[in-house]
């Protein structure tokens, strides 16, 4: 049979890696920003100098890591045999065509046994920084949300757990509030053993929770309305940019209100000034958030909630609040007086039933039938009222609907292009040092990007490379 074409998988040829790799390769694009010093003096202690063979290249397992992560490589395995046939990749690395590639398991035990734990955040902190000193951060408004990532854990393998209900960040100040105000009411104080046991739990309270057997520390997450799965979360902070700033990782079954302190601590942490934009969708709408976040002199942002009552019933809008008196006004005139406060900080306001017996929309605002209507609001409902009018500004609007295009965008390209959609990894540490990797990987894409688009090399570059040979190379003569 006649055979068409040359087979040149067996030609020899004498050439060097360098020029078979593309000059705006992002692998050329990232060598150009990164430095390694700091990794070789962080690990040194880790490594044995003095006796034995030479170990591998702590950086060079590093690097094929960031080489999952930048390209959505799903595992370390996989990583491995894409790197052994990637021209690329064993550039990035500094290794020839002939030499042998260090084997996944040792990438997995250096990150699991050898590097200190925190390695990972010290990875993600140094690029974040040099996105920093870069000036590509913008930390004027800043966008938090969560996406949970599905755990490796069967969903059909778990068992109940009555497990200490956790103690809220502020429960200390908000009890010390709640009993100044009884106080003044005439009501008795909540007791001092009443308060968060030591150990962190609330009160001695404790629910009932599904625990994976396979992964105790994921949570299960009820995705949609029927599908039910153990999945972790990772809350994260990023700029208008989407460059990550912060990520907090937790089990998938708590609320994003209750990780929110640890993201926005971080966040104040590394960007003290005030008057910041934080945006935020609806499920960190909470008093507490609200509160902290305008005490630091930041401006939160969050969206309109749709009221939960009874149709046909006046809103609570509808109720003007008189704070000289402490009470409420009814739409018809009629007053509610504030009578106590509870535990949760919830002040319980009761209307006067000799005066609203006989009124005729008694069953509109939902009175009984002796005429009482109890209204409700929160210690700190006057920081929601304040949230709720900085909603309506024309900023507030447009900060809002730029979600879309800086953390959603985090969120979309983390998942389909860097494969954060399920993790292999299990345990909460792990998993946090591999969602920080990942984020690591992504905001080091960005720099090297950048960098590449603002610097002269890249025009000097463009007007050099039509006179250059793309791949040179000397074809021996057979």
């Amino acid at each position: 049979m006649e055979q068409w074409g040359k087979d040149a998988r067996r030609e020899p040829v004498i050439t060097d890696l360098d020029a078979l790799v593309a000059k705006d390769h992002l692998l050329r694009k990232i060598e150009r920003v990164m430095d390694y010093e700091w990794l070789y003096k962080r690990l040194s202690p880790y490594y044995c100098h003095d006796n034995g063979r030479p170990g591998t290249d702590p950086v060079v397992l590093i690097k094929m890591v960031l080489i999952q992560h930048l390209y959505g490589i799903s595992s370390l395995r996989q990583t491995y045999e894409r790197i052994n046939d990637t021209l690329s990749y064993r550039w990035f690395l500094g290794y020839g065509l002939l030499d042998e590639i260090p084997h996944f398991a040792t990438v997995s035990y250096a990150f699991c046994k050898r590097f200190p734990p925190e390695l990972a955040e010290e990875i993600f902190a140094h690029i974040l920084n040099k996105a920093i000193n870069n000036r590509m951060v913008e930390p004027s408004a800043i966008f938090i949300d969560g996406t949970h990532i599905k755990a490796s854990a069967n969903k059909k393998k778990f068992r109940k757990e009555q497990v200490a209900k956790t103690a809220k960040i502020y429960e200390q100040q908000l009890r010390e509030e709640v009993n100044a105000e009884r106080e003044k009411l005439g009501k008795k104080r909540i007791e001092d053993e009443d308060d968060d046991d030591k150990d962190g739990s609330s009160g001695g309270e404790t629910v009932e929770k599904t625990v994976s057997t396979t992964d105790p520390e994921s949570g299960m997450f009820v995705k949609g309305e029927h599908e039910r799965q153990f999945a972790y979360e990772a809350h994260t902070a990023c700029d208008k940019h989407g460059v990550v700033l912060a990520v907090e990782v937790t089990a998938g079954n708590i609320h994003d209100s209750v990780a929110w302190d640890a993201v926005y601590d971080t966040v104040t942490a590394r960007f003290p000034e005030t008057g910041k934009f934080i945006v935020m969708d609806a499920g960190y709408k909470t008093p507490w958030i609200a509160k902290k976040t305008l005490e630091k002199h930041d401006i939160p942002i969050l969206p309109y909630t749709r009221h939960k009552g009874k149709e046909g019933r006046f809103r609570p809008w509808e109720y003007e609040y008189d704070p000289a008196n402490d009470c409420y006004i009814c739409p018809l005139g009629g007053m509610l007086r504030h009578t106590t406060t509870d535990r949760d900080g919830k002040r319980t306001y009761r209307s006067i039933p000799k005066e609203c017996v006989t009124c005729h929309i008694k069953a509109k605002c939902g009175a009984n039938e002796k005429g009482q209507k109890l209204y409700t609001s929160h210690i700190w409902q006057e920081h929601l009222d304040l949230v709720e009018a900085l909603r309506k500004t024309e900023r507030g609007k447009e900060l809002y609907a730029k979600r879309k295009e800086t953390i959603e965008r985090v969120f979309a390209d983390a998942k389909e292009k860097h494969a954060m959609r399920y993790t292999h990894h299990r345990g909460l540490a792990r998993v946090t040092n591999w969602v920080r990797l990942k984020y690591a990987a992504m905001n080091l894409k960005k720099i090297a990007n950048w960098s590449w688009n603002n610097s002269f090399f890249s025009y000097f570059s463009a007007i050099v490379a039509p006179f250059q040979t793309r791949t040179p190379y000397f074809a021996m003569a057979k």
